[in-house]
């Protein structure tokens, strides 16, 4: 019968994938036509730079490099040419991460599916499937056959003991970044470690390794692959006639895909509220296993709960290209009745975001976020008693002893009263492009501006709070332009990495008071640029051609929150330095082409294995691929909504007028 029902289905189109994936899908990312968003991304500035002939050079070396190291050893070991098997992507390219119901001892929470439509390739398809299990079974490595609805599947083996050599080199100990575990000698497949102190990395790995077995086969055209004999049945059903609840039957599900997904390329759901219950179950059944641990305070659950993620129910996003640019929109569903932890604070009324007429059009970078930061920071300190009650009784003694100082000079004087009573609602931040001849981009000039309905008593309440820095006693005092300006020695950056090559200089904070703002900056030139605007010439930020239409692709810039990046500019600093010293690019305290991961040190020592920066062109050469980005963020009754836009390059060849982006 079930071969009947997989014939009738022949030469029918593939159902999208929320006719497909279980109701029960946490996660999915899809390309509903490959080759279009591949052409897209060919066609965006970045695809352009990518296949410019002034970065041939450097392609040649990074293409010659894969092949030889990747491609090459994985063809000699499955025997197999992998010539055909991008050409097999003609339709749908999805991805998703279930939930196993019931999971067992043997298997994790979480199962994955992939699911890769070939359309009129699925004869190809067929023919490297029928290879690969040949050449599979004749190196002597597990494989099974199991038979689904009436179509044989193959179950095979992908512990590390049996997988080839180059694929094991790269799931498990990855060249391009240093391997993030290091596992024992394994005679039965990969066993994953316990690691208490990344409990989400722990998961991943476990998603990756509690069922060693990839189950593959094909129905019709679409190639259907998971880590579960019975994630895969429950796909294979839904192509044969069957009629399980599938993704699209969910309410919630339905609501975004109407309102996000319709003619998207490229778009994402998560069922945020389902995976944070299995996070916390998790992470609840783990704890109870092991012995508890006085040095981790902090619970996965905990964070979930205190910060308020236990409330969000979905987040979904969307790529979409137009003449004008692309556009990514993200929804986070979190209705306003349900918000707890940090998220009362993000709600704010809608308010004008966009650049004040003070701000240059040379910025780099511009920031404005009209939050109110009084009731920011209760929520903070609300969230940190709920989640660490140690940590909140430090920031209060942080408090209580600038406080207890202060009141040395001035009895009764109350710092947290007039921090609060004197922050505004509007927070701002700007950046200058590194000055000439400074080791970039460490040194990058960068003001940020508290708003305030009383600037200058907020000026001097910040002045007793930084008495805590190491050498707060040492703070200095001057005029300028009849205003004053503070200045403290600042302490190390938090985020300073033992792999910074060279220890950052000495810095200051300076601040002062003017016009509604307290603005503060390491660079002393660029506060006093502030301080003096209403005597400079300047051209306006608002006023830079295109940015006003530009806005209107992420709603204008009344939202609350607007952003808005000269890549031109950022990346300029970071290509020369990566030129030069990929070290010092990767590793500074600025914009980086390849930011290092939390827990994992730069990757510039694996990187400059496949890439040679040396052989970059002039930046000049290049600059037209870099536009100026924007993004702004805003709330609503049903939830939040984050909007990211990269006009189209002016070298895009298109002369269709530019429409703007839906």
């Amino acid at each position: 019968m079930g071969l009947i029902l997989a014939a009738a289905t022949l030469g029918a189109a593939i159902p999208g994938p929320e006719r497909l994936l279980p109701e029960d899908t946490l996660l999915v990312l899809t390309a509903p036509d490959f080759p279009k968003l591949l052409q897209i991304c060919r066609q965006s500035p970045k695809g352009r730079l990518w296949n410019d002939p002034v970065m041939k050079p450097l392609r040649d070396k990074f293409t010659a490099r894969w092949q030889e190291e990747v491609i090459k050893p994985l063809e000699r070991e499955l025997n197999v040419s992998l010539d055909t098997y991008p050409g097999l992507l003609q339709g749908q390219l999805t991805l998703a991460v279930v939930r196993n119901t019931p999971p067992d001892e043997d298997h994790s929470p979480f199962g994955y599916l992939l699911l890769l439509d070939t359309r009129d390739k699925a004869g190809v398809l067929r023919t490297n499937l029928a290879h690969l299990r040949k050449q599979w079974a004749a190196a002597g490595k597990t494989l099974k056959t199991e038979p689904i609805r009436g179509l044989e599947f193959s179950v095979l083996s992908v512990s590390t003991n049996e997988m080839p050599p180059t694929l094991s080199k790269w799931l498990w100990h990855a060249p391009v970044f240093p391997p993030l575990i290091t596992y024992p000698e394994l005679k039965q497949g990969p066993v994953s470690p316990s690691r208490k102190d990344d409990f989400v990395l722990d998961l991943l790995v476990e998603l990756l390794t509690a069922n060693p077995d990839l189950v593959l086969g094909q129905v019709d055209s679409l190639l259907v692959a998971g880590n579960s004999v019975r994630n895969v049945e429950r796909v294979v059903a839904r192509l044969t006639g069957g009629t399980a609840p599938v993704l699209g039957d969910a309410i919630a599900y339905q609501t975004s895909q109407q309102a996000h997904f319709r003619d998207a390329p490229c778009y994402g759901w998560v069922n945020v509220k389902a995976l944070a219950d299995s996070l916390s179950r998790a992470a609840a059944e783990s704890a109870a296993a092991e012995p508890p641990d006085p040095l981790e305070p902090l619970e996965p659950d905990q964070v979930i709960s205190a910060t308020g993620l236990a409330n969000c129910q979905t987040l979904a996003f969307s790529f979409r290209d137009s003449n004008a640019g692309s556009l990514i929109h993200c929804f986070l569903t979190v209705p306003d009745s349900a918000r707890r932890g940090l998220f009362p604070a993000l709600a704010g009324p809608p308010k004008d975001a966009s650049p004040p007429p003070f701000v240059p059009s040379d910025v780099a970078l511009f920031f404005r976020w009209r939050l109110s930061l009084p009731g920011a920071w209760t929520s903070f300190e609300q969230m940190l008693k709920d989640l660490s009650p140690p940590a909140f009784s430090a920031i209060q003694l942080i408090l209580d002893t600038a406080n207890a100082r202060a009141q040395q000079d001035e009895p009764g004087f109350n710092l947290k009263q007039a921090l609060l009573a004197n922050l505004g609602d509007d927070l701002i931040s700007y950046e200058r492009a590194p000055r000439s001849g400074s080791p970039a981009p460490q040194t990058t000039p960068s003001l940020w501006l508290l708003g305030s309905p009383n600037p200058e008593l907020l000026a001097v309440a910040l002045k007793r709070l930084f008495v805590i820095f190491p050498q707060g006693d040492a703070f200095a005092e001057r005029e300028f332009l009849g205003r004053k300006i503070y200045s403290v020695p600042a302490p190390p950056m938090p985020f300073a990495t033992a792999a910074v090559s060279r220890p950052a200089p000495p810095r200051t904070l300076n601040w002062g008071a003017s016009a509604g703002y307290v603005a503060l900056s390491t660079d002393i030139a660029l506060l006093e640029e502030y301080l003096r605007a209403d005597q400079n010439q300047i051209k306006p930020l608002r006023d830079k051609p295109g940015l006003l239409e530009a806005a209107q692709n992420v709603g204008g810039m009344g939202t609350g929150l607007f952003r808005y990046e000269n890549q031109a500019v950022t990346m300029r600093a970071v290509f020369e330095a990566a030129k030069n010293d990929l070290q010092a690019a990767t590793n500074g305290f600025g914009p980086s082409l390849f930011p290092a991961l939390p827990g994992i040190t730069g990757p510039e020592s694996n990187l400059s294995f496949w890439m040679d920066f040396s052989l970059l062109p002039p930046f000049d050469r290049i600059a037209q691929y870099f536009p100026f980005s924007l993004y702004t963020f805003g709330a609503n009754v049903e939830g939040f909504t984050l909007k990211l836009f990269i006009p189209a390059s002016p070298s895009a060849g298109d002369s269709a007028p530019a429409q703007p982006a839906n």
